[in-house]
């Protein structure tokens, strides 16, 4: 997953939300070629904490299975790499995931939380 820069689209289906923020595109079948993302306009409360499962239960609900575009970016902190995934603000059916989840209503927050990179 090394060499993403600023403007790296990533497309495939979404095939994993691992939490209100993060999830997996590539193609269902071959696990090899999914790429974890982190949502740059999005920070979902971490599972363990209040609202957290409901984050991620939401972002399956919008996403998990469907065509997604992401476009990387970088992260507040500078880098386009958070941890293992890459900062992208990803789009389904031409609507921001980020502003999807605001959308129906659900939460941001948690550690760290500063405003989501809109």
């Amino acid at each position: 997953m090394t060499g993403f820069k600023p403007g790296d689209v990533v497309r495939g289906t979404v095939t994993y939300a691992g939490d209100g923020d993060s999830l997996c595109v590539g193609q269902p079948a071959k696990p090899f070629t999914w790429v974890e993302v982190r949502l740059a306009d999005f920070y979902a409360p971490e599972l363990r904490e209040p609202g957290g499962k409901a984050a991620r239960d939401a972002l399956a609900a919008l996403a998990l299975g469907r065509k997604a575009r992401c476009v990387a970016q970088r992260s507040s902190a500078g880098p386009v790499r958070s941890f293992d995934r890459i900062v992208a603000r990803c789009f389904v059916g031409g609507v921001s995931l980020g502003d999807a989840m605001r959308s129906a209503g659900v939460s941001e927050g948690g550690r760290g939380f500063a405003g989501a990179g809109r």
